[in-house]
């Protein structure tokens, strides 16, 4: 999933997420693209590759992790998405 922004106005891709709950992976600007489900859209991961192709520095992103940058220049950061915390039992 990816946003209008990114693909059609060339907002970079500054928020990476792949979501536990599904396996699916998110590549938005986050800074005004995501507020509405309205630009959201469907592409296939090569295409946003395609415009960034810096995101394959991310393929080996676990499941229910994040990834995030202040801008293109910058260097990716990770970390667990807040609420996908192992639960112990």
């Amino acid at each position: 999933m990816t946003t209008r922004q990114v693909m059609y106005e060339g907002w970079p891709v500054l928020l990476v997420t792949h979501d536990a709950d599904d396996g699916a992976w998110q590549f938005v600007n986050g800074w005004g693209d995501t507020e509405t489900t309205d630009s959201a859209m469907l592409v296939h991961v090569e295409h946003v590759l395609d415009l960034d192709p810096s995101l394959h520095a991310l393929s080996d992103l676990p499941l229910g992790w994040r990834a995030w940058r202040q801008t293109p220049e910058h260097e990716w950061r990770r970390e667990l998405q807040p609420g996908d915390e192992p639960h112990l039992e």
